[in-house]
């Protein structure tokens, strides 16, 4: 897609002649005087070296391709001159009475006095090569070689270990138990207290109220989670068709918490994105669970195994109250259970609460909650009871650029998307043999056209002995519900975020891939010539009458990620968002590793995305006469993607979560580098190759010769 910057300053609502009238950094439409200018110093810097020439370079092809003949990717964490970070926690090191998880994710930053307050980090998952490397050290104790055995053997004879089946005083039931809660401990999310030194440093105050929530909370130390909402019916079933694990309303832990939000109420939301991995995701027609063993351990996924965990209480949305220390989170079933990414709370006095939603699969929705009560002041904490009532929507994006909500209830028809308009003609629907449960892939309109005539409501299709009971089914199996009402099947929604200004809802959605099990719209996630947004897109919602409660909006396509030669603002895969005061964007890149810095447009790889090297951070004015343009802020260590970018309130220190250094080498060593041929284009398409030299593995964040690599949370200055 071409995206005209005019066409872009006209969808802002700024005009083309006004913005000649502003300097490049120093001039927003919405700060609050010189003061906040001069002090918000990250709009005003020099973009760090991208490794792609890049329109903002304002150089002709000839200087470009001498300037970008060579490029050297570094091991480090690249900000532009003047800034500078602190690492404020790593893996391993004391929260409470556990450690800082694994490779960590979203951030959130809670002020409770100037200059002091909570930073609530998300731990998403574990990488094995780096993390096995790392295990000795940091949990002090050696590594189960009987346990790393039964794993290997069972990997190279393409066996899954059913552990679950095991007595529970077995020997070996008890090692994998073991050895797997450790990997259940490294996820979750965690509290930590800081306060600002007086050399103007961030540094942790180590408060009662440090904490984590791991994988495993409530297995052997009570702190369990809580529910609300219509699933809690389910999960209280002695029987179903299914399997339920006999703790009735008690949840075990939270696990793949990827990003989240905070409310106005300072609680934080955590989102459990992909529990598909640990636990089976399909459920039977009542809302209960596969059994464990249909998700055997196989290599490090299939962690809910050993300890029996009901798949259906997992891919929730979790609030936890930073400042109580007895608060283990509540899972609120309302929102939906679904691959959980990214959270937006919308909170306006006299209003129904409104919370926004994305579903990170290939083919995910968007989604929106909105409350049965309103909010009388948004700073209320009783504003959580919110959650308890009210209605669970699917986005319909229609093509002409409007769209509407549709209700996730028992009485919503059965009309889902043509295959036809969606980029892999497939869809994964509910199994129409209600008594087996689970899901099938529909790859011919006829078997859809067959689906909708034996079933007509979502009603039809799920069951239960109440109302409540139905409803929580439904809210279960949210994604499949949703692709058969005509959710709009989207570009893997990564994040969601309001504009403080005019509260109209920015998303970003990553990629639109094809996947085996979905896929994107195409009249939605292509421009106008029909290409598919394939490095991802960021787009702009804005509800009717700006009323939070709106069932119909507008949407449009604001910026595109690829080369600059095909239209693409120079990045790809766009993920976490933050506005800033002033309404200007902030965004991070999750490129996939294995593709990071590798060669281009030759062979069997049709894509771009090595060419842009590392993970990245940027800046996207929103005013000015820089509007539309995106600038490179930093630039990720090795193999490593940056998350949860969060200013505090002064805005003078941006935090960041560094996840995954080393995910597919390991540790660095001896310094090792290789050089690769890399094939570039100039902004206007002349191709050309640059010689570039890579670290082979990391030794982030010490950069010590040989040290093993650890996910950390910097603060930038």
């Amino acid at each position: 897609m071409k995206f005209k910057r005019r066409d872009f300053l006209t969808f802002l609502g700024v005009s083309v002649a006004s913005t000649a009238c502003s300097s490049v950094f120093k001039n927003y439409s919405h700060a609050q005087g010189n003061t906040e200018q001069e002090i918000f110093k990250f709009a005003n810097f020099k973009p760090v070296q991208y490794p792609i020439p890049l329109e903002i370079n304002n150089l002709n092809s000839q200087e470009q391709k001498q300037l970008f003949n060579s490029y050297q990717v570094q091991d480090d964490l690249i900000l532009p001159e003047g800034f500078s970070y602190d690492v404020i926690a790593s893996w391993g090191d004391k929260v409470g009475d556990s450690r800082f998880g694994y490779n960590n994710d979203y951030v959130a930053f809670v002020e409770t006095n100037p200059n002091e307050g909570y930073l609530v980090v998300n731990f998403e998952y574990v990488s094995s090569t780096p993390w096995l490397q790392g295990y000795e050290q940091v949990l002090q104790k050696s590594l189960p070689q009987e346990v790393l055995s039964a794993l290997h053997s069972a990997r190279e004879n393409r066996q899954g270990l059913n552990i679950f089946a095991l007595p529970d005083d077995n020997s070996a039931k008890i090692l994998f138990q073991e050895f797997f809660g450790e990997l259940l401990t490294d996820q979750g999310l965690g509290v930590i207290s800081i306060r600002r030194n007086g050399d103007g440093k961030w540094e942790r105050t180590y408060s009662e109220q440090d904490r984590r929530i791991t994988g495993i909370s409530g297995w052997r130390d009570n702190r369990y989670l809580q529910v609300t909402g219509p699933a809690k019916s389910v999960f209280l079933k002695k029987k179903g068709l299914g399997y339920t694990d006999d703790k009735g309303e008690l949840i075990i832990g939270t696990f793949a918490n990827c990003a989240g939000g905070v409310s106005p109420w300072g609680t934080v939301f955590s989102a459990e994105e992909n529990f598909q991995t640990q636990v089976p995701e399909v459920v039977m027609a009542d809302g209960t669970s596969f059994s464990p063993e249909s998700l055997p351990i196989n290599g490090f996924s299939g962690q809910g195994n050993p300890f029996g965990l009901a798949g259906n209480k997992y891919g929730w949305m979790v609030e936890v109250d930073p400042a109580n220390k007895n608060d283990y989170g509540t899972k609120h079933t309302w929102l939906g259970r679904f691959r959980h990414e990214a959270v937006a709370i919308r909170a306006e006095a006299n209003q129904p609460l409104a919370v926004y939603s994305g579903c990170d699969r290939t083919g995910g929705h968007l989604y929106k909650f909105i409350s049965t009560g309103t909010v009388v002041d948004p700073q209320d904490k009783g504003n959580s009871k919110l959650l308890q009532e009210g209605m669970l929507y699917v986005a319909k994006m229609n093509p002409d650029g409007s769209g509407e909500w549709i209700p996730l209830k028992a009485d919503t028809a059965i009309n889902p998307t043509a295959l036809s308009n969606l980029r892999g003609e497939l869809l994964t629907i509910p199994n129409p043999d209600r008594e087996k449960g689970g899901i099938v892939t529909v790859t011919k309109q006829e078997e859809l056209d067959q689906f909708q005539e034996k079933y007509s409501t979502l009603g039809d299709l799920y069951i239960g002995d109440t109302a409540e009971e139905i409803q929580g089914a439904i809210l279960i199996d949210a994604h499949f519900a949703g692709n058969i009402i005509g959710g709009t099947c989207t570009a893997r929604p990564e994040d969601v975020a309001l504009h403080p200004v005019d509260q109209s809802l920015v998303i970003a959605f990553t990629s639109g891939a094809a996947g085996n099990d979905g896929s994107p719209d195409k009249r939605v996630f292509s421009d106008k010539q029909g290409n598919i947004y394939e490095y991802g897109c960021l787009i702009r919602l804005r509800e009717n009458e700006n009323d939070p409660s709106a069932l119909n909006f507008t949407w449009d396509a604001i910026a595109v990620g690829g080369e600059p030669a095909s239209g693409g603002l120079g990045f790809a895969n766009p993920d976490n968002l933050e506005f800033d005061k002033q309404g200007n964007l902030w965004m991070v890149t999750d490129m996939p590793t294995g593709l990071h810095n590798q060669p281009v447009r030759q062979g069997d790889n049709p894509y771009i995305t090595g060419a842009l090297g590392n993970n990245s951070i940027w800046y996207i004015p929103l005013s000015g006469e820089n509007a539309g343009k995106a600038y490179p802020f930093g630039i990720a260590p090795m193999e490593t993607e940056t998350c949860g970018l969060c200013f505090n309130q002064e805005q003078n220190t941006l935090f960041l979560a560094i996840q995954h250094p080393g995910e597919k080498n390991g540790t660095r060593s001896n310094m090792a580098e290789e050089t690769r041929e890399i094939s570039i284009l100039t902004t206007d398409g002349e191709e050309f190759t640059q010689t570039r030299t890579i670290p082979k593995g990391s030794n982030w964040p010490s950069l010590d010769k040989n040290a093993f690599p650890k996910p950390s949370l910097v603060a930038v200055y």
